[in-house]
């Protein structure tokens, strides 16, 4: 069935003014909460930036992968996020039918460049743990930018074609007279492209980066195992040291894992199920999952970068303004 094509003045009782059903109170909250969600967004990737950028140490090509990783999501805090908060307080989109296309194309690209990026950064981490004499082979700064070129350029090309095509509403009787006559820019994918959606997006690389950990977990494990078994003699001390940071890096895997399929796993299944209930999920529920997601940007730069002590001290040398001191390029990883 071809989308309709609107004229709003033959519609009957349609609102021509956006209004929101909540409090204003209700909206003050949301409007602080989405605030400091984007805010912590923007400073956290923008510390993540400036310290692999700035500090010599810091260049390698697992990080030049987390750099990516936080210019995307930065990105998404800059461009995309504010305005999504106006859509989800005012229930309303107030800028137009062109500028939802470019919003949503971007929307969309800039969340799959991410979860490749997650990925990229899973299989580098593989390779680090399970295979560490290949690693230096394998994972070198010509094969990173090749792996950060392939993360931008399909996520981008695929989600600008989609939209721009409209073949992501192909067949949705109605949508143009949602977004020309009721204000709206809604999240909608048809039968065909929820599927290609969830598949290629979400499924396929998030199966991957599950695999991927299970199997650096089992090999922490089992290093860890292999310690305890140790010969305990003078070697004690540093073999319970490495047992607990085998034990510690098995635990940020969990952790890692959990916060990407919370935040990202929720929102592809409205994507994929909707459809086939003839669109029948609530507004507010796609809202809230879809801000799942961009916090999930929130994490990244927690979970990918100031778990590590010498992002930690890199982001006091940003704040304190020391970044220009010439000791802070050979003093990050020393003992405080």
């Amino acid at each position: 069935m071809d989308i309709i094509n609107p004229n709003c003045s033959q519609i009957e009782n349609v609102s021509y003014t956006c209004s929101s059903n909540q409090h204003l109170g209700a909206r003050l909250g949301l409007y602080m909460f989405f605030t400091c969600s984007i805010t912590i967004t923007i400073f956290g990737n923008l510390c993540i930036i400036i310290s692999i950028s700035h500090f010599r140490q810091l260049s390698s090509p697992t990080n030049y992968l987390l750099l990516s990783l936080a210019t995307t999501d930065l990105c998404l805090g800059l461009f995309i996020m504010p305005y999504s908060m106006v859509r989800t307080v005012e229930s309303c989109w107030h800028f137009g039918n062109l500028f939802c296309k470019i919003h949503y194309s971007f929307d969309l690209s800039l969340s799959i460049i991410s979860i490749f990026h997650l990925c990229m950064i899973a299989i580098d981490r593989f390779y680090a743990v399970c295979e560490p004499l290949y690693y230096r082979v394998k994972i070198t700064m010509f094969v990173v930018k090749r792996l950060i070129l392939f993360c931008w350029s399909i996520p981008m090309i695929f989600s600008l074609g989609v939209v721009a095509s409209n073949s992501h509403v192909s067949g949705i009787e109605g949508y143009e007279i949602l977004v020309k006559c009721f204000y709206v820019c809604p999240i909608t994918f048809n039968k065909l492209w929820s599927m290609v959606i969830f598949f290629t997006c979400f499924f396929t690389p998030g199966s991957l980066m599950v695999g991927i950990y299970v199997k650096i977990f089992l090999v922490s494990e089992r290093h860890a195992k292999f310690l305890e078994n140790a010969v305990r003699d003078v070697t004690e001390i540093s073999c319970k040291i490495s047992k607990k940071k085998e034990r510690k890096a098995a635990k940020k895997l969990a952790i890692l894992m959990s916060v990407f399929l919370s935040c990202w796993l929720p929102l592809f299944v409205i994507f994929l199920i909707d459809p086939f209930i003839n669109f029948s999920t609530p507004k507010i529920m796609f809202e809230v999952f879809n801000w799942f997601s961009y916090i999930n940007s929130t994490c990244n730069p927690i979970l990918y970068g100031f778990l590590y002590p010498w992002f930690r001290k890199s982001l006091k040398h940003i704040i304190c303004g020391r970044i220009c001191d010439p000791l802070s390029h050979t003093n990050l990883f020393s003992d405080e």
